[in-house]
């Protein structure tokens, strides 16, 4: 079945796109929890159309998202935290508090668009690296220094 989604589905799509998925995907969970509406030919147009007018906004928001990246690209993010004596972590890092760190130093991004590389969260001292997601396909790489909190 072919739907239009009306909003960013993990593993399927973005805001707008035309899919193809199975019935009962569509009919049963996509369609009545609001995020696609079937693609019907009279949809199709009104679609089409929308993303005509679209099309202007778009080309902004990619290049406001592309200056963003780039100031973001090769930021180096410090994060202290309670150790114990042989390196681990009490608790973890997270995506929340790189969010966070990168809030004060000037940058607003969604914790959602940001994306710990190998794991999901950090248990020790160390370097990482995390991708920010800033569009569909914009990404900037940051690094991240977890120190010891004295």
């Amino acid at each position: 079945m072919e739907i239009i989604l009306k909003q960013d589905v993990p593993n399927l799509g973005h805001k707008d796109d035309i899919v193809v998925v199975r019935n009962g995907y569509a009919t049963n969970y996509l369609i009545p929890q609001g995020f696609a509406i079937m693609a019907t030919p009279s949809a199709k147009k009104m679609h089409a159309e929308n993303m005509r007018q679209r099309a202007h906004k778009e080309a902004q928001i990619r290049e406001e998202a592309t200056q963003m990246a780039a100031k973001l690209e090769g930021v180096q993010v410090t994060l202290a935290t309670k150790v114990s004596s042989t390196g681990k972590i009490f608790g973890s890092i997270n995506n929340i508090q790189i969010a966070e760190a990168l809030a004060q130093k000037g940058f607003q991004v969604d914790r959602r668009n940001i994306t710990i590389l190998g794991d999901d969260s950090i248990k020790e001292v160390g370097i990482y690296e995390a991708v920010v997601k800033c569009h569909k396909d914009i990404k900037a790489n940051i690094k991240l220094e977890i120190i010891s909190e004295e």
